[in-house]
This record gives structure tokens, sequence and C-alpha cells, in this order.
């Protein structure tokens, strides 16, 4: 039995690294630092503690072996807790959350950033260009695959061309999955 365990413990590293690893989460002011430097689209999770299709889309689709590496390849990856109590700094702007209440365990008061961009529910996946404007919210819970419809579709800068409905089913009908 030992024997078995220790043979576990050993191949453990291996398990986790199999299922997908981390994506490489920063803040949205080191994002913007990175920006400086290296010009990258912006994949901002919005998110709250006590939403359950948030803590859904982190377990599952954000530990997915395809998603990890094609959006630590290709994205700076932002994690926003829009009922965060502190000052961020966004595009020369101080966002705050004047409504927080410490004493509270359950929701809080949104945070302004979160109001800014334009989040309505939770989870919302926020997609910035290169200059950090907002290219497109995308709300809900999303699958790996569900995901990488809208990873490549920003990436890619197809969806500067798709600009009717009817192109976006299209583009939605024409998409071949690959992540698993």
């Amino acid at each position: 039995m030992f024997r078995f365990i220790a043979v576990f413990v050993a191949f453990l590293p291996l398990l986790v690294s199999a299922q997908g690893g981390e994506i490489n989460w920063m803040t949205i002011e080191e994002a913007q630092a990175a920006q400086k430097k290296v010009p990258k689209k912006i994949m901002m999770d919005v998110y709250t503690h006590w939403c359950g299709p948030c803590k859904m889309l982190d377990a599952q689709t954000f530990h997915n072996a395809d998603v990890v590496k094609y959006v630590n390849e290709n994205y700076y990856a932002v994690k926003f807790n829009a009922e965060h109590p502190a000052d961020i700094d966004f595009k020369g702007n101080t966002y705050t959350n004047p409504n927080f209440d410490p004493s509270k365990t359950g929701r809080n008061g949104v945070h302004e950033l979160s109001r800014a961009l334009g989040v309505s529910a939770y989870p919302t996946i926020i997609f910035l260009d290169e200059d950090l404007n907002t290219i497109s919210p995308v709300t809900g819970y999303k699958t790996a695959q569900q995901l990488e419809l809208y990873l490549k579709f920003f990436f890619s800068d197809e969806y500067k061309s798709v600009t009717t409905k009817e192109q976006w089913q299209a583009y939605q009908e024409n998409f071949t999955p690959e992540f698993k």
C-alpha cells in the first residue's frame, strides 16, 4: 500500500499539469504595464466570490489545457473581482467601489470599473484590444469549446470584418472547435 501511495504522489504533478495547468493571471494594472512593453489583447474575467457560474468557469474552463495554452500564448489574462474594495487605475482614470461594506459577507458594492466596462451579469469576460479599448463583453458560463470561438475570433481580428448578425451567425456555424 505504501508503494502505491509513493508512486501516486510521485506522478501527481504530471496528472495536474495534464489537466491544463494555470492561466498566468494578472491585475489590470500589471496588464497595462505589460501592454507598454509587448502589446497583446486582454481577456478579463469579471467575477464575484458568491457567483456559482463564475466558480464553474474558473474550475472547469480556465483549467482546460487547451484554454490555458491558448490564453497564455495570445492574451494577457486579468482576473477582476467586480466587488473589489480597492481603487484601480485604468487608462488614466481612477475607479473605486464607494459602496463596498467590509461587514457584508454576501453581495457587496459594485466596483466602478465593472460599470465602466459595461458588465451587467456575472461571469462576464471582457475582451480588450492592444489599446485597452473594449472589443466585446461575453456574458455567462462558457465551456472550453464555447470560449474557443471567442478567443480565436478576437485574437485574429476577424471581429473587425463581421458587422452584421448574419455574418456572426455564419461565422459561428462555420467555426470548428479544436479544444478538447
